[in-house]
């Protein structure tokens, strides 16, 4: 028997080929010129219930070896979270996938099996994928058509390893922070998961048979977001009119779209689980909102049922009576296949719904040209990991970069800063970056896939600055210009991360920052975390915050933020909490949130020449150094200030009616001073004002001199120049125009 069925495998493509040129006047299935509502019909008609059983069988890919594909008909087959070929590479993939397709079509009707994986922010199972960021990103990031190539993207890197359909979006509405899956959404309100359904139009293009497209899958039905306590796999306690707003308007713009599969949620409403849910799968999924492609169950979904271990025929009758076409089972296919041969034979499960689940199942294979075309397209394959696609992934992790709080304007940082101190437990790790879906189903820390940390892109994005890194924070001291701090959550994936208790930041990352805090330094807080979280307690010490949320393996785009080269464009796609205790907070309930609904700072256009313009704030300067004040309140200073140098600051607006004065808080512990020009526009440009430094009696004994102003109006870029003095004669504060 093995030996019949391994020369069948070995020539099941050459079987099919010439199956199709001599007979496709006889086998309309076969004819690729027939419609596939008639290509569907015909081959139903020649398949036997061994056949149509199988075709609703999805199983995971260790289950099974390439024979029992043959011997038992199984019409799909997945990989979960972590489960990949070794070595893990993209050719490995497609080597995968064709060995398992030989097998499908050497069956006697030589039905093609379809592959799916949780390709959710990327192939994010295959190393060395591009892997963009989680849709929390994505929804803050706000942008549709970006969302769409994104899709594109993915779906070419999907097909490089012969992979047809993904198990993606996922347009959960999340409501409750302490959801571990609060990172697989684009936001708490619906109209955000509405308008990122662009995503399902970029995996599928023009056509599924299209080269490079896959089937999209519209996940989870529906109301996983919204459970009580954000529970995975909870309770979703809402009336019918706000599961129809809020959680069934995202599915009904993915139907519009074309979606070619719709995932059923493991959570209940109001008290009854979704795999059973005859009303909300068969009569609103499928009859009123009119979706015809395939209905899948989650992992093993229907097996909780019932609530005990096992699934039960009871469990297989309800979950297929209820309208799901296609049970995903890990492991126990044999079982599931006789219970429901069993089922259909007594007349518990009509046969009429067997068909239709074989229809819709057939249907996606026809239209994605399986039957023509059933091998990996291997001119994708080198698409994995692409410069082009880490672009766009960058071009995304800029995009969703929310800036939550900027004193004093301490961003953009400069890139002539002689100095930058990096820490935190984020700051040099890929797999926290990524967060959970990568490489495994939990994800993991450390360096588990190439990409670009948020330290790279900082060295990368500075010159001639020296950056020091050091995790915990260990070495710095008031030198600095300024310290970043990478931190948040590490790895999860669904009800691993849910946390029913705190929302704060770790024991580490807490002693980290108060290193930093303690050097005076001011500290720019980049946060890596797929949710919001507790921080209200921790934010006075911290000069500005951004939310990074989980970038993925692209790190230089939280850099292209950080120092200015992309503008701070993200808006919250989640109201951001005072506190834990106000979890759930939603946009329009009456909380009062730390930041709303939408919010996001950006970089001011202009500084106003009129407040207060901190010495330490230049994006441009020649051969000084920053150091902490010694008074209170004082921040930093600019030091060694010396003939020749310079400090820049750009888009200083002076408004059109003229400066006339300008105080300068200085200290000396000079023999001899000099003096400080403001010029405009280069550090050779027109003097406005001359400021004479006299000793000050030490290097942190300030004082503050007033000088008049001349020729000073409208937006310039504004130099402060030293001349003269003995060596090192100023140390500089401030300094503020006035009229």
């Amino acid at each position: 028997m093995r030996a019949r069925v391994a020369v069948a495998i070995a020539t099941a493509g050459l079987m099919l080929t010439s199956m199709v040129t001599a007979s496709a006047q006889q086998v309309v299935y076969l004819d690729k010129g027939a419609t596939v509502q008639d290509r569907v019909s015909d081959l139903m008609a020649r398949m036997k219930l061994a056949d149509k059983l199988g075709q609703m069988v999805q199983t995971e890919r260790k289950a099974v070896q390439p024979a029992d594909l043959t011997t038992h008909r199984i019409g799909s087959l997945l990989s979960g979270g972590g489960s990949a070929p070794a070595p893990n590479t993209a050719a490995s993939w497609a080597d995968m996938y064709d060995n398992f397709q030989r097998a499908a079509l050497a069956t006697p009707l030589r039905i093609p099996m379809i592959y799916g994986v949780d390709a959710v922010h990327g192939h994010n199972n295959v190393h060395g994928a591009t892997i963009f960021p989680h849709n929390i990103g994505l929804g803050a990031a706000r942008d549709p058509e970006l969302v769409q190539r994104i899709g594109k993207a993915t779906a070419e890197e999907v097909s490089g390893t012969g992979i047809d359909w993904n198990f993606a979006p996922c347009l959960c509405v999340a409501r409750n922070d302490r959801w571990g899956r609060t990172y697989e959404s684009f936001g708490e309100e619906a109209e955000l998961a509405t308008a990122m359904t662009t995503l399902v139009t970029g995996l599928q293009g023009s056509a599924l048979n299209a080269p490079g497209s896959v089937l999209a899958t519209a996940k989870h039905w529906v109301g996983d977001g919204g459970t009580t306590n954000g529970t995975d796999q909870g309770n979703t306690e809402v009336s019918e009119a706000e599961l129809r707003s809020r959680h069934i308007t995202p599915f009904r713009e993915a139907i519009r779209r074309g979606v070619g599969s719709v995932m059923i949620s493991y959570s209940s409403w109001n008290g009854v689980k979704l795999h059973a849910h005859k009303y909300l799968v068969n009569d609103v999924l499928k009859a009123e909102l009119g979706f015809s492609g395939i209905v899948i169950s989650d992992w093993d979904a229907i097996d909780k049922i019932d609530g005990q271990p096992g699934f039960t025929p009871e469990e297989v009758r309800a979950s297929v009576n209820a309208g799901i076409d296609m049970i995903m089972v890990s492991a126990e296919w044999r079982r599931f296949l006789d219970l429901l041969r069993a089922e259909v034979e007594s007349g518990r499960v009509p046969m009429a719904r067997i068909d239709d689940a074989n229809r819709r199942v057939l249907t996606k294979k026809f239209e994605l040209g399986l039957f023509e075309k059933p091998f990996t397209d291997r001119s994708y394959t080198s698409t994995v990991g692409s410069p082009a696609h880490r672009a766009l992934a960058r071009e995304a992790v800029r995009e969703s970069q929310v800036l939550l709080k900027n004193a004093n304007g301490v961003l953009p940082l400069p890139k002539t800063a002689d100095k930058l101190f990096v820490a935190g437990k984020s700051a040099s790790d890929i797999g926290n970056q990524s967060g959970g879906w990568t490489i495994e189903w939990q994800g993991k820390s450390g360096a588990i896939t190439p990409g670009t940390t948020v330290l790279q892109g900082i060295q990368q994005a500075v010159q001639g600055t020296a950056v020091t890194y050091n995790r915990n924070g260990d070495g710095i001291n008031d030198t600095y210009k300024a310290a970043i701090a990478v931190v948040g959550e590490t790895p999860y994936a669904e009800y691993n991360g849910d946390r029913p208790g705190g929302l704060g930041l770790d024991a580490e990352d807490l002693a980290t920052l108060a290193k930093l805090k303690a050097s005076g330094v001011p500290v720019v807080v980049v946060l890596v975390s797929g949710r919001p979280m507790d921080i209200a307690a921790q934010l006075p010490d911290w000069s500005a915050l951004v939310a990074a949320w989980l970038p993925g393996t692209e790190g230089a785009g939280v850099a292209d933020v950080l120092f200015g080269d992309h503008p701070a464009s993200g808006k919250l796609p989640v109201s951001w909490m005072r506190s834990v205790s106000q979890q759930p907070i939603n946009n329009g309930d009456g909380k009062s949130a730390l930041f709303g609904y939408g919010h996001g700072e950006s970089f001011p256009a202009t500084q106003d020449a009129y407040q207060v313009i901190g010495a330490a704030y230049y994006d441009e300067q020649r051969g000084t150094g920053v150091q902490r004040c010694t008074d209170g309140g004082c921040g930093q200073n600019v030091g060694w200030i010396a003939n020749g140098d310079h400090l820049g600051y750009a888009d200083v607006d002076f408004g059109s009616t003229p400066a006339t004065r300008v105080t300068t808080r200085f200290a000396s512990g000079a023999t001899a001073g000099g003096s400080l020009e403001y010029r405009l526009d280069s550090p050779s440009g027109p003097v406005v004002a001359t400021q004479a430094i006299t000793p000050t009696g030490g290097w942190q004994t300030w004082a503050s001199a007033t000088t008049t102003v001349t020729g000073a109006s409208g937006k310039h870029r504004l130099y402060v120049v030293a001349r003269g003095g003995s060596s090192d004669f100023t140390n500089l504060n401030w300094f503020q125009f006035s009229r």
